[in-house]
Formats: structure tokens, C-alpha cells, sequence
């Protein structure tokens, strides 16, 4: 699947679409920490990642979008720092300019009426409107890899954000988890609309059914019987 071909497919995803889709192919789950949530509701950011280690100053944010391609998403690392706001107007409007699609913080934010002006799709832990007061030595790594929470993520990985949080998938496996997800969403799709007309969802899942087998099979789960039945309520 071509890069623009799978940016248009994955903005009409969930962050649930696709972490059920990445569950059913046996890759990890990884997300931003609990908490993590943007700006505004309704926040939509999709893009590869370009990351960027904060260590008290923004001139590494601007080598990294310096170094981005339009598109990618700026993944700030700032160790989940809650004394500092590490990204505020100035580079979000930079980040706009050149392009990306939006800015992931490990961190917090400030400026925060500004931003909303600019309309950049941002995610942090929250604001705070002191900025950093200290100049710590440069990671080796700076440019290279981000942390959000426990992972760890590089050019890579592909970022998808919504109201639901913000998850990291394999940039070579973004389209094989997209195609998955694609199919969960249509089918629950198809499901809630069979709801809407008085078909409820017991009777689309065969609740009787399975309730059934399993008093015969024990072992047998209603996972087991949603897929025997191409249901995709629950992974």
C-alpha cells in the first residue's frame, strides 16, 4: 500500500480498530501513556514518526522537522516531565509550516489558546505554562528514537491518534494492520446498523448458540464463537 494510499485509509480508523486488528495478528499494543489526549475533541493524527529527545532546549525539535518529510508526526520525548512545559507556540507553528501532520508529547504543552489558533493536531500529557529552566546534555539518540511511556519509537513506526488515546504500529506492517482493521470496522459497522433496525446484538452474536456449545465445551469461549461466526466485537 502506497504512503498517501495508507494515510487515507488510516484516517478513516479508530485507535479501537486498530488495536483490535494489531491483537488479531499477533503484534504488540503499544500506547502512549494513559492520559495522553489532544487539544480539542475530535482530534484525528495520523503520520510516521519523527522523534525528538527533549533535553531543555527546542533547537532539536527544530533539526527534527528540519529533517521530516510533510506528513510525519513530531514524537516529542520529554520523560513524562510534569515540571516543564517542553512545546508551545512557536514550534507547533514551525511544525505546521513545514508541513506535519501533528505533535505527540511525552510531556506537557503550553501556549495553549495559541495552538488552538494554529489548529496543529496536538496530544500531551496536559499543560503548564512555565517553561524549562534547565540545559541537560543531548541524548546520543536525540534524532534517532523517542520514548513514550515504556516504548520506544523511530522512523519506524507510524502514529495514529484519536480521543481514544494515541498507538505506535510497525511502519511495515502498518498496511496488513490496516486491511485487518478495515474489515473489524465495517463488519461492527455492519453490526450497529443491523441494531438500529431491531436486530439485536445477542441475537446477531448467537448468544443461544453459545451458550449452547458451551455447556458441552467448557474450553470453548465466546471469542472462539464470535470468530466462528465472523463476529468482531471483542478480540
Amino acid at each position: 500500500m502506497e504512503s498517501e494510499q495508507l494515510h487515507r485509509t488510516y484516517l478513516d480508523l479508530t485507535t479501537p480498530h486498530v488495536a483490535d486488528a494489531c491483537m488479531r495478528l499477533g503484534i504488540t499494543v503499544r500506547c502512549a501513556p494513559t492520559g495522553t489526549v489532544p487539544l480539542w475533541k475530535g482530534t484525528h493524527l495520523v503520520g510516521r514518526a519523527r522523534p525528538a529527545r527533549h533535553f531543555g532546549s527546542v533547537d532539536v525539535f527544530l533539526e527534527a522537522i528540519d529533517d521530516a518529510e510533510p506528513g510525519e508526526v513530531l514524537v516529542v520525548d520529554n520523560a513524562g516531565r510534569l515540571d516543564e512545559a517542553c512545546v508551545g507556540d512557536l514550534v507547533t507553528l514551525e511544525a505546521s509550516r513545514a508541513g506535519l501532520s501533528g505533535i505527540l508529547i511525552w510531556g506537557l504543552h503550553r501556549d495553549t489558546a495559541e495552538l488552538r489558533t494554529i489548529r496543529l493536531p496536538i496530544f500531551s500529557l496536559g499543560t503548564l505554562p512555565v517553561g524549562p529552566q534547565r540545559l541537560d546534555a543531548r541524548h546520543p539518540a536525540a534524532l534517532e528514537s523517542a520514548l513514550s511511556g515504556p516504548h520506544r519509537v523511530t522512523t519506524d513506526d507510524f502514529v495514529l491518534g484519536d480521543d481514544d488515546g494515541v498507538l505506535f504500529v510497525p511502519l511495515n506492517r502498518a498496511a496488513d494492520v490496516a486491511e485487518v482493521a478495515v474489515t473489524i470496522r465495517d463488519t461492527e459497522r455492519a453490526q450497529a446498523a443491523r441494531m438500529n433496525l431491531g436486530n439485536s446484538l445477542r441475537n446477531q452474536a448467537d448468544l443461544a448458540g453459545y451458550l449452547r456449545a458451551r455447556q458441552t465445551d467448557r474450553d470453548w469461549t465466546f471469542r472462539h464463537h464470535l470468530r466462528s461466526i465472523g463476529g468482531e466485537i471483542e478480540e
